[in-house]
């Protein structure tokens, strides 16, 4: 059985409901996780836009979440998750508004799609502060057992 992350409030390559976006509440979505390997000691979580600033051209990734030391026993993330709600334990990131806590899409033009990518790590890491996504990445890299993904598309209202 492979790796799954789901949501109930959208589908694989299906529009992220204006709710958890700059055009409504700004919340994260519900996340839920299924089938975690064997040797699984903690989670990490990169939520981005690979089309930033414009999908017909695009020049950067702008990163929306970064989460990290998500305890094993986690199956999932509760919907307009803040820091005191997120599992004992887990820790957050910078995102690119350099802050921590979820900041929803808000494409400036055309549609985008965000990644949710989840990790399954074979250690807890040691405190990185409020790491980047690349400090993240930088730290988790020789410790991946498994990755999923969850990839939902937002376009701004006209």
């Amino acid at each position: 059985m492979k790796f799954t992350l789901t949501s109930r409030a959208f589908g694989h390559n299906e529009s992220i409901p204006r709710r958890f976006t700059c055009e409504g509440d700004d919340v994260s979505p519900d996340l839920a996780w299924s089938n975690v390997p064997p040797g699984t000691k903690s989670f990490a979580l990169v939520v981005d836009d690979p089309d930033a600033p414009d999908p017909a051209a695009p020049k950067l990734t702008w990163v929306h979440w970064v989460l990290y030391n998500i305890p094993q026993n986690a199956i999932g993330l509760a919907t307009a998750a803040t820091a005191g709600e997120l599992p004992d334990g887990t820790r957050e990131g910078l995102n690119d508004w350099k802050r921590t806590g979820y900041g929803g899409p808000c494409p400036p033009i055309g549609r985008h799609r965000y990644f949710h990518k989840l990790y399954a790590l074979d250690t807890v890491l040691p405190d990185l502060g409020a790491a980047t996504k690349a400090q993240l990445e930088k730290a988790l890299a020789d410790h991946v057992l498994a990755k999923a993904e969850l990839i939902g598309t937002y376009q701004k209202g006209k």
